[in-house]
């Protein structure tokens, strides 16, 4: 017999069963839209928890070694600075604060909201702007704030609106977008460091990082070492996104949680598609009979079901994927603030699993029929 009207009749056999194969696609199609949503939800997490790192843009950072997040920086000396400007293979080195503020609002409510302190002289860092212009935050109590999902918090200020923050007068003399918004739900300002670190509430030190330009890529395991020997830790931005994500899979619930509940959809997936496969198979014994009595080989029969297996694992991972982005964009086009966003290791990771499903479900099947003996078809 030959592949190809094997492959046809196998076919027929699968999708002649409407009730059998709608189960299947069902079982499937919810799997993996559990796993691609979760997996989704965790990878827009992690790519929000590094959005100080993204929107930056600078090439390495230097850190307390005990900071594993962008957020809850530790101020180091400012010393550290010009020791960094100093080394071997720097072509430049600035500051950057990063911290947190209570601005009033007109209302008389207060809203929480992250502030970034550019280096005052290159502003390295600086946003991309939408309205205004970046050289008008050196005047006077001058702010920038950033357009994104939370903006509204803050009224939807426009250019000259005026706030109290941390009991100083402060401008909007700009409105700036950025690359990604923050995972906590707070509005960012943009201003200079001198006023940051002069009107904010602070420690005894002030630098939050340092923001690190080698001249060229060989020079950044040179750059490392010296500062190390000061002991602190200067990470490119990719090392420092890793370190970002490794603290929220690895000492945050956030990753456990994740995984059990992309498992918990496998199990679910492989259970109702690997009975309902085994059912099916069942129902058909007899036919399968008939072709092995007719002459078909045993390989012939294995590639008709693990055709079977595979055209339902692909069929539902991409009926999975498609109810899976669909609800990601309505949600987001409803909810700016909702984070889930599908990368291509999700998909391959939901990809994996299918077929690590249609493997397991085909192989239950192929046993089943594999010792069929076709008199005792007949003779039933």
């Amino acid at each position: 017999m030959k592949i190809k009207g094997s492959l046809l009749i196998a076919y027929k056999l699968l999708v002649n069963d409407r009730a059998k194969f709608t189960a299947l696609l069902i079982g499937i199609t919810f799997a993996v839209f559990l796993m691609v949503q979760m997996t989704s939800m965790f990878a827009g997490v992690l790519f929000r928890s590094s959005a100080t790192i993204i929107n930056v843009g600078a090439s390495m950072w230097v850190i307390d070694p005990g900071v594993n997040n962008a957020v809850s920086s530790i101020p180091m000396p400012d010393y550290l600075l010009d020791a960094v400007r100093s080394m071997d293979g720097v072509k430049y080195a600035v500051p950057l604060y990063s911290g947190g503020g209570l601005v009033k609002l007109p209302d008389g409510t207060y809203q929480a909201v992250s502030i970034v302190g550019l280096d005052d002289t290159s502003l390295v860092g600086r946003p991309e702007m939408e309205q205004g212009n970046i050289e008008d935050i050196y005047s006077d109590n001058a702010f920038v704030v950033v357009d994104d999902p939370e903006y509204s918090k803050l009224g939807s200020p426009k250019i000259g609106t005026e706030f109290e923050l941390n009991d100083n007068r402060i401008r909007i003399v700009g409105i700036a977008k950025v690359a990604s918004g923050g995972l906590f739900g707070v509005p960012t300002l943009y201003t200079t460091y001198s006023r940051a670190v002069q009107d904010l509430p602070t420690s005894r030190f002030t630098l939050s990082f340092i923001l690190v330009e080698p001249k060229t890529p060989a020079d950044i395991p040179r750059i490392k070492t010296q500062v190390a020997k000061l002991g602190y830790l200067a990470l490119t931005a990719a090392d420092f996104e890793q370190r970002i994500s490794n603290f929220y899979k690895y000492q945050t619930g956030v990753g456990m949680n994740i995984l059990i509940m992309t498992l918990i959809s496998f199990i679910v997936g492989l259970s109702i598609s690997a009975q309902t496969f085994f059912t099916f198979i069942l129902e058909n014994l007899d036919k399968f009979g008939a072709l092995k009595a007719i002459g078909a080989k045993s390989r012939t029969l294995v590639s008709m079901i693990l055709f079977q297996a595979l055209f339902t694992a692909l069929t539902g991972y991409g009926l999975g994927l498609g109810l899976c982005s669909l609800l990601i964009a309505v949600a987001r086009a409803r909810m700016p603030t909702y984070a889930a966003m599908i990368t291509l290791e999700n998909l391959w990771l939901a990809f994996g699993m299918v077929l690590l499903i249609a493997s397991i479900s085909s192989y239950i099947g192929i046993r089943r029929v594999l010792r069929i003996d076709p008199f005792d078809i007949f003779r039933g």
